[in-house]
Formats: C-alpha cells, structure tokens, sequence
C-alpha cells in the first residue's frame, strides 16, 4: 500500500492535515466576509457549484439597449431624408458614452422575436409601428421591459396610414393636446426640478427646442404617468397658468404593467443654444436610461427640511411710508421673514426711523439704477460701464449701512439691468447675491463663481403687482390674488424661488392687505421655504459645492459617496437616492468605523431614500453603504 508523503519523503501525519484544513476555513471565511464588506449580502450558496456568480460579482457587467432603426417609419419620410439616420446616431452615441451595450434592431426583429432580454428599448421617433410591433412592445412592457420613446410614437400603422393616438393613451397614459407650431423657430420647455430623471438639472430650467420635427404637447390622465415638463410660455402666451402647463407636457414618465417608460415630446437633435443646454440634455439622458434600466440615482435636493420650493418675501419702499409699517406689521403677526428693497431715493436722513425699524425685523437691500431702460417695461437699455457701476453700488450700500446701522449683503437692480462688470463689481465688494428686477422665466438662483468668489443670482420669474395692477388693470383683491397664485403653482411644479414684490405705493396699501394675507397662507400651506435672501443665497452657496456619486454594489447594496469641495463646513445636506426599487430593510453602514451615519427616511413606497448629513467639514468625503431588502 502507498502511504501519503510530504514535500520532505516523510509521512503527512493527521495532525498536519487538520492544521491545513483550519487554515482553508479561515482563508474561505475571510474570503467570504471580503467579498460582503464589497458587495453586501449574497447568497453562499453562489460561490458553488461554480464560480460564475462570484465572477458576476467582480465584473461590470453592461446592461443592453435595443435601438429601432424603423424602416416602416423612414417610408414617411421624404426621398433622401437622414432625419432617422441622424437621431439614431445622437442615441448610440449617448448610450454607448453612458456604459450601456447598443442593438440596432429591425421592425422585423420586433414583429418576430423575443426581445425580453434587453434592459431598454429605444423608439426613436418611431411613429409608424405594425400591429405586431405594438403588441409585443406592450407585452415586453407588461413583463418588466422598460421603453424610452420619443415625437408621436405609433401613431401611423406599417403601411403609413393614420392610427391615431391610441397607443399613447394606453401606454403612456397621457392624451394629446397639440402639435408646437414651427412658425416660432425655436421653443421653450421648463423642466420640473427635484425628479430622479432631472437630477442634477436646475428646477425651472428652459431647454430651447428647434420647432422644424414639429414638438408634441400632452396632458397626463393617470396617476401611473408623471409630469415632468410643459410647453406653455408663461411670459408671452395667453390662457389660464394651471391649465396651459397641465396640457402642454412635453416629458412624462411612469410604468406599464411592470415595465417602465419616459416619453418625451421632441427629438433630442432639434436642442439648441448654448453649452449649458447640451449639457443639461446630457443629464437627462443618462438620468431617463439609468431610471428605465434601474440603476440608482443620487442628487443633492435644491431646498432644505422637505421643502419642494422656496419663497422670499421682498417688499419695495419707495415713497409710501405709513403703507410700509402697515406691511411691517402683518409681517410681524404672522411671522414671516422678510427682505426690505429701499429704493436708491429713499436711502437718506429723512428715513432713517423707518430704515433701522426695517432693519431690525430683516435685512435691507438697495435698490440701485445700473444703467438705463429704453422703456420701463424694457431689460435692453444701456448699462454703465464698470467704474460707473462700482461707485454707485458702493456709495448706495455705505449710505444704507451708516443710516440703518446694519449690514448690507446684496444688491437689487432696477429694471432687471446688469452684465458681467456689475457681477465683478459685486463680487469685488464682497456682495453675497444679486437680485434682478426682471422676469426671465428662471425660477432657480444661479451661483457664480467670479475670482473665487461666490455670487447668486436670482431672478423674479412671476408678476409682481406693478405688472398686475398698473398694466393689467386688476384692481380686485380676488382677481389679483389669483393671478399671484397661479404663478405660485407654476413655481410649485418646478421646485423653484417664489419672489413676492409687493410695493409701497401698491400691495401694500390698506384696500390690498388681504391680497399679501392670502399669499402667506398660501405658500406655508403649500410647504414652501420662506426665508431671507442671505439664507437662500448661503444654503445655495453650501448645495452647489456638495458633490456626490453612486455605485450599485451587488443586488442589494450600494455605495454612496457624499463630498464637501468647499473652504466652509456644510451643515444639514439633504441628499436623494433613488434605489429604483421598492425595498423594506435598510441598513446603513460607513467605509470608516465610528462615522457618524446620516438619518434617512423611506419615501414612494421604500424607492426612494432621503437622507439628511449632519456636516460636513471643509473639503470632507464620506463613503456610505446602503443594503437593502426587495
């Protein structure tokens, strides 16, 4: 009989052999509690008979998209055309840079095959689909498939004859309202903010859309189906806010059956304009193909402590004395915080009871005259150069300072009249923001960044009772607080600023203060931010110098990282992740021992976590992990 030798010709004793064995439990353990520091929780039972899950583990697998290539929807087209050539190419482009593998497929591939195992399928202005298309399309959807379509999706059968709009309204669950006319070359489309398919995007953000693919308004009927954009142009347009947003949807997303869906109502080809639109196009393209395919989603929230928007109350003094203590008073009875413009005129000795009385309830801002309008409802004039600029600026902040024994932290400027030497002249004198006397339709504060210095910007995107009042003619209170409130709403469903002007010699007289009464009311009953300038102009400053990142790690965990780029601690950071799934247990753990963790709450039935970091020191990062149940 052979006996067992070792490397040395003598025999292996049994002592020897346990010795070897313990040694490989312990390497199989450690190797075991590795990979679940890694990845969270997996099953043991992966590991054997085969290696093929543990390899699943190491490797970044890339999810498959499928891309229709319509050819029933190219016989539509014109002789010659490459407008579906040229999308196509826009698609594969932003996929393949997004780490996802692309397919082109075939109308015929659709019609005969089973295509349940790609992640996503891509419509691109596929508006001629066949029957058969359709129905798989719904049954792919009805399984768990996810669909990104754009334009009148199936609106036209194989043989090019009109179907109608059936398809979205089973689907998409949305009805259609209209085509955008081309006889405005270009089109405005407001995003909604504080979504996990426009995280990252500025809430009230307007991409400019070139009209010639003819864009498509819609209205969401189901609750399944969210809105996520409008058409309507609040500033130029007629009709009723409330209505012409809710039928002029451009962007929608929901879920079908257990499938997924983000349709959107222009081809992403026809945005043009400057770099920031490319860029926020970008985002929303990867932010629709990581939602459709289910990977997670981080973003820091625009407000703070659950607010959806914010609003600042900014009352103008200009000659009306008594109507600004009356105003002053209900300001104190109800508790609201305010910001006081005092006109440059008014900035003198012979106010200056009224100006410390301001002064000790909120901050005062100057109101300063940079240059001058062609007309008082005109943002074209000419504006002073930058000596000019930075004399008056600040001469009007050491006048308003020494009177009001307080001091000044930004500058309003009349008539919506600024450039970059009054941004610089600021930045310069150390203002912290910047408010504009002018309605550009951006509803969310712009921080910028000039040498090294931090600014924001923030524009009125909504009437004011001047425009109300002496241009419109509306004298009724009820009439005047409705028009307030619809651009209430409209902020509402942008996540934005909400900024309240009443002046001296308008809102604030007796006959209107009910009108001011209802507004408070209104924005505290509908969870907006009321806060100061310099509070809204320091929780930006602190948001868009917090960065973070998301990693799935495995099926049930993934790895968050939460950084303060910035020379100042950053407190109470509220941060959303969307894990893309409902999920029952969490638990949160730190890279490092002994990290504080951050609280969190479950919203949208466990998809959604909010979390809420205690501060963050300057220049801190935080690595969290998240493993969940689902």
């Amino acid at each position: 009989m052979e006996v067992n030798k070792n490397n040395t010709g003598k025999p292996a004793s049994g002592l020897n052999l346990f010795v070897g064995f313990i040694i490989l439990l312990f390497a199989m353990a450690n190797f075991y509690f590795i990979l679940k520091g890694t990845y969270g929780k997996f099953a043991v039972a992966d590991l054997f008979p085969n290696l093929k899950s543990l390899k699943s583990l190491y490797e970044s697998k890339k999810q498959n998209i499928a891309i229709l290539n319509s050819a029933y929807t190219k016989n539509l087209l014109p002789d010659g055309s490459t407008w579906l050539e040229d999308n196509l190419k826009t698609w594969k482009k932003f996929s393949s840079n997004f780490n996802f593998k692309v397919d082109e497929v075939t109308d015929q591939f659709l019609e005969v095959n089973d295509f349940s195992n790609y992640d996503l399928l891509i419509l691109p202005g596929s508006k001629s689909l066949s029957d058969k298309e359709i129905l798989k399309i719904k049954k792919y959807l009805e399984q768990g498939g996810n669909v990104l379509a754009t334009s009148g999706t199936a609106s036209f059968s194989s043989d090019g004859k009109w179907r109608g709009w059936n398809f979205f309204s089973e689907v998409f669950g949305i009805q259609f309202s209209r085509e955008i006319k081309n006889d405005e070359s270009i089109k405005t489309h407001t995003l909604k903010g504080g979504q996990p398919v426009t995280a990252e995007i500025p809430a009230g953000y307007a991409l400019n859309i070139a009209t010639w693919d003819k864009p498509i308004a819609v209205e969401v009927l189901e609750p399944r189906t969210i809105q996520l954009s409008y058409w309507y142009d609040h500033k130029n347009e007629p009709g009723l806010v409330r209505e012409e947003i809710k039928k002029s949807a451009g962007i929608v997303c929901g879920q079908y059956g257990k499938g997924r869906f983000v349709w959107m109502g222009f081809e992403i080809n026809s945005i043009i304009g400057s770099i920031d639109h490319h860029v926020y196009l970008e985002r929303l393209v990867k932010n629709s193909l990581n939602w459709l395919a289910r990977n997670p989603i981080i973003y820091v929230r625009d407000w703070p402590n659950d607010f959806n928007s914010a609003a600042l109350i900014l009352p103008y003094v200009e000659e009306n004395s008594t109507s600004t203590i009356r105003f002053l008073q209900t300001l104190k009875r109800k508790k609201i915080p305010a910001s006081f413009v005092i006109d440059q005129e008014q900035i003198n000795l012979s106010n200056e009871i009224l100006l410390r009385g301001l002064a000790q309830y909120g901050e005062l801002i100057p109101a300063i005259a940079l240059g001058y309008p062609s007309d008082l409802t005109d943002t074209t004039g000419k504006v002073f150069d930058f000596s000019s600029q930075y004399a008056l600026i600040q001469n009007s902040r050491s006048e308003l300072e020494k009177i009001s024994k307080s001091k000044v932290s930004g500058i309003f400027s009349k008539h919506g009249l600024f450039d970059r030497h009054t941004l610089s002249a600021s930045s310069f004198l150390d203002f912290k923001y910047l408010i504009s006397d002018s309605v550009n339709g951006k509803s969310l504060p712009k921080n910028i960044i000039l040498d090294k210095k931090r600014i924001v910007v923030m524009h009125k995107s909504n009437k004011d009772d001047n425009y109300i009042i002496k241009k419109q003619g509306l004298v009724d209170p009820e009439y005047q607080f409705y028009t307030l409130q619809e651009d209430i709403d409209r902020i509402l469903f942008e996540g934005g600023l909400y900024i309240y002007t009443p002046h001296s010699d308008c809102q604030m007289i007796p006959e209107y203060a009910d009108v001011s009464s209802k507004v408070f009311d209104d924005l505290e009953q509908k969870n907006f931010w009321i806060v100061d300038a310099s509070e809204i102009s320091k929780w930006l400053n602190m948001k868009n110098q917090i960065e973070v990142n998301i990693k799935k790690m495995g099926s049930s965990r993934v790895r968050l990282n939460i950084s303060n780029y910035s020379k100042n601690p950053a407190k109470n950071i509220e941060v959303d992740v969307d894990l893309s799934v409902k999920v029952k247990d969490i638990l949160m753990s730190a890279e490092i021992i002994n990290t504080k963790l951050p609280r969190y709450k479950k919203l949208n039935d466990g998809s959604l976590l909010r979390l809420t970091v205690d501060e963050l020191k300057p220049n801190e990062s935080r690595i969290y992990f998240v493993d969940y149940n689902n």
